[in-house]
C-alpha cells in the first residue's frame, strides 16, 4: 500500500476573513505539498477546519453585535467558500465546535488527568476592567521582563524566544482597547509541561532535518518550561469532563489546547464520513505514516512543544509515564513545516489599520493561480517577504503570461493550425530528445525538492524548465517548416510533450490553469481535482458546511508524477490565453484602494 501522509495544516481563526497573509504560510504550501504527494502515489489525508473558540470571538461577536455562535458561523462560511475558490484540497476541512471535536478533546484531557500530566492551581488571570472578562494571554502585550522587548505577548516573547505568564510583563496593556488588566486569583487546570522535558528533548533531538529555525526556536523553548494554564473563565469553548466541573458555565479548556487536537478530532470526523470509523487510525498509528504540519512561525510552539507533549501524555510516554487512553498511543509529527511572514508593501498585514487585502476580494479581481504562484515563488517560505503589488504584476505578466502561457499558446497554436491535431514524432533529432529527457528529469529534480517542502526552489527549477522549452522552439523554428511537414510535426510534438509534462509539473503549484492546459492538449475528464463544500449533519447539532473531495480516484485516471507520452492524432483547437495579463495601471488602482482604508 502507498505511504500515508497526513497534511496538517494550522487552523484559521473565524473571528473574521482571513487576508493573503494568512494562506501563504498555512494554505498554499501544504495544498502544493499535499498535490504533488497525491501525483506521486502516496495516500494523503489533509485536515484542518476553522478555529471557533476563545476570548477573541466573544471580543468580536461584541463587536458586531452578534452571538459568538453567530459569528462562527458566518466567518466559517467566508472562509470555507475563499479555501474552496483557492483550490486547497482538504480531505475535510471543518470546524472546532462539533460535538466530535469536544468528545475528542474531552478524551484527550481525561487521560492526561490520568497520566498525572494535567493539576489545578490558583493563578492570577487578567480580566478587562472595562467588559469583565478574562483577557487571553495573546491579548495582552508589554515589555519582556527577560530581554526587555517592547511588545512581548502574554504567553511568549517573539524576541527572545521564552515562554512568559502575562503577570510578569512590564506595563502589560490590552492589545483590544489599551486598558490595563486587571489580574484576579482564580483556579486552572495546568498542563505539566516541565514533566515532558526529557521526552520532548530526546524526540526534538531525532528531528535532524527540520527548518533550522524551527528547530533553533523549539530546542530554546524546551530549556525553560513551565506549567501552561489549559482552562479559562468562559462561558464558550469545550467543556471540561471532570465531576464538579463539567456542568460549570464560567470555565472552559482554553481555545489553544483545544485547536491543535483539531487535527486529530478532524481525521477522526473524515473517518466517520467516509463510512469507516477506524480509518484515521492509518494515519496516526501506522509506523509507516509520516505527518507534516503546516504554519506561520508564531504556531511553531504550540506544534513543536505543546501539541507532541499533549500526544506524548495521552500515550503515557512522557517523563512520569503512564498508558494510553481509549484511542490507543498516536504518533508525533514527523515535520513542522514553518513559514515567515508575508508583509504588504513594506508594512505588517492589519486588519485594523487597513493594510491588508482579504483573500475574497483578492480573488474577486485576480485568478487564484495567479496569487498560488506568488506565494510559492515569492512568499516567505524560510524568511520574511514583501507582497507588492508592482512585483505581483511583474510575475504575473513576465513569468506566468510571457513565460509558461507563452509556451502553451505558441506550441499548440502552430500545432492546431498546421495540423489540426497532435502531429506525429519521426525520427527525432538529438535536440529533440535532450529537450525531453531534461523535462523527464525535471520530475525527480523538482520532486526532490518538493519532498523537502523547499516549494520556491521547486517552482524555480520548473520555470527554468518552461524557458528551456521556449528556447527549443525558438532555436527550432517550427514556423519556418512549412516546406518539411514530418520535421515541422517532430518538433511540435516534442514542445508538446514538453508541454504535457510541464503542465504534470506545474500542477501542484497551478491546478485551476493544469486543467485548462490539459483541455487545451485535447485532454478529457478531471486532471486537476477540486475540493467541493459539502453541507454535513451530525447529531445534536446544526448542519454546518465543510470541504471534501475524493482526490485519490481523480488523480487515478488524472494527474500523475510521471512523464505520460502524447496520443498523435488527437485533436487540437485554437487556445484561449491560460492567463490574464495585466495593465501595470492596476498597481496604482490597489495603493489607492490601500491609502483610501488606511
Amino acid at each position: 500500500m502507498p505511504d500515508p501522509i497526513l497534511t496538517a495544516v494550522a487552523w484559521p481563526y473565524a473571528n473574521g476573513p482571513r487576508h493573503i497573509g494568512h494562506v501563504s504560510g498555512f494554505g498554499v504550501p501544504s495544498d502544493v505539498f499535499s498535490r504533488y504527494m497525491r501525483m506521486s502515489g502516496r495516500d494523503v489525508l489533509m485536515v484542518s477546519g476553522t478555529d471557533e473558540h476563545g476570548t477573541p470571538i466573544q471580543v468580536q461577536a461584541d463587536k458586531e453585535g452578534v452571538s459568538a455562535r453567530e459569528l462562527v458561523d458566518r466567518y466559517n462560511r467566508v472562509i470555507v467558500e475563499d479555501l474552496q475558490r483557492l483550490g486547497l484540497t482538504y480531505d475535510l476541512f471543518t470546524r472546532t465546535t462539533t460535538r466530535n471535536h469536544a468528545a475528542v478533546v474531552q478524551e484527550l484531557f481525561k487521560q492526561l488527568v490520568k497520566n498525572d500530566y494535567v493539576f489545578t492551581k490558583q493563578a492570577m488571570g487578567a480580566i478587562s476592567p472595562s467588559t469583565g472578562r478574562t483577557l487571553p494571554d495573546r491579548y495582552i502585550e508589554g515589555t519582556c521582563p527577560i530581554c526587555q522587548y517592547d511588545g512581548a505577548r502574554g504567553d511568549q516573547c517573539d524576541n527572545c524566544g521564552n515562554q512568559l505568564d502575562p503577570i510578569d510583563l512590564k506595563n502589560p496593556r490590552s492589545r483590544i482597547n489599551g486598558e490595563t488588566p486587571i489580574f484576579v486569583e482564580t483556579e486552572h487546570f495546568f498542563l505539566d509541561l516541565p514533566a515532558f522535558t526529557d521526552s520532548l528533548t530526546s524526540w526534538l533531538d531525532t528531528r535532524t532535518d527540520w527548518r533550522p529555525n524551527v528547530l533553533k526556536f523549539s530546542g530554546n523553548l524546551i530549556g525553560d518550561l513551565q506549567p501552561r494554564a489549559i482552562s479559562r473563565d468562559l462561558d464558550w469553548g469545550v467543556r471540561i469532563p471532570l465531576e464538579g466541573w463539567e456542568g460549570r458555565d464560567d470555565k472552559r479548556l482554553y481555545v489553544w489546547f483545544d485547536a491543535v487536537i483539531g487535527y486529530l478530532s478532524a481525521s477522526i470526523e473524515w473517518a466517520h464520513r467516509t463510512g469507516d470509523d477506524d480509518a484515521w487510525r492509518r494515519w496516526w498509528q501506522d509506523p509507516a505514516a509520516r505527518s507534516y504540519y503546516f504554519m506561520g512561525k508564531d504556531n511553531i510552539v504550540f506544534h513543536s512543544v505543546i501539541w507532541p507533549s499533549i500526544l506524548l501524555g495521552y500515550n503515557g510516554e512522557g517523563d512520569k509515564g503512564g498508558t494510553p487512553g481509549n484511542l490507543g498511543a498516536m504518533q508525533l509529527p514527523t515535520e513542522v513545516v514553518s513559514s515567515e511572514y508575508l508583509t504588504m508593501e513594506g508594512r505588517k498585514f492589519s486588519s485594523s489599520r487597513q493594510v491588508v487585502i482579504y483573500v475574497n476580494d483578492f480573488l474577486e479581481r485576480y485568478d487564484a493561480d495567479a496569487l498560488r504562484y506568488f506565494v510559492a515563488a515569492a512568499g516567505p517560505e524560510n524568511q520574511d517577504s514583501d507582497f507588492t503589488w508592482n512585483e505581483f504584476i511583474r510575475r504575473n505578466n513576465d513569468e506566468l503570461v510571457a513565460g509558461w502561457g507563452n509556451l502553451v499558446n505558441r506550441s499548440v497554436s502552430m500545432a492546431a493550425k498546421n495540423f489540426g491535431r497532435i502531429p506525429e514524432l519521426v525520427e527525432p533529432t538529438d535536440a529533440d530528445r535532450a529537450l525531453l529527457q531534461t523535462v523527464r528529469a525535471a520530475f525527480g529534480n523538482v520532486g526532490d525538492l518538493l519532498e523537502k517542502s523547499r516549494q520556491k526552489a521547486a517552482i524555480g527549477e520548473a520555470m527554468r524548465t518552461v524557458a528551456e522549452t521556449n528556447k527549443y522552439i525558438s532555436d527550432q523554428a517550427p514556423w519556418k517548416l512549412k516546406e518539411d511537414p514530418v520535421r515541422q510535426g517532430t518538433v511540435l510534438h516534442t514542445a508538446l510533450q514538453a508541454v504535457r509534462d510541464l503542465n504534470a509539473i506545474l500542477t501542484p503549484f497551478l491546478p485551476h490553469a493544469a486543467q485548462k492546459v490539459h483541455e487545451t492538449l485535447g485532454g478529457t475528464g478531471v486532471w486537476s481535482a477540486m475540493p467541493e463544500i459539502r453541507s454535513v449533519s451530525e447529531p445534536g447539532n446544526e448542519d454546518y458546511d465543510v470541504l471534501m473531495g475524493d482526490y485519490a480516484s481523480a488523480y487515478e485516471s488524472g494527474a500523475r508524477w510521471e512523464s505520460r507520452p502524447l496520443l498523435a492524432g488527437t485533436p487540437l483547437q485554437p487556445p484561449t490565453p491560460v492567463f490574464t495579463k495585466l495593465d501595470p495601471a492596476v498597481a496604482d488602482e490597489e495603493l489607492a484602494r490601500l491609502a483610501a482604508g488606511a
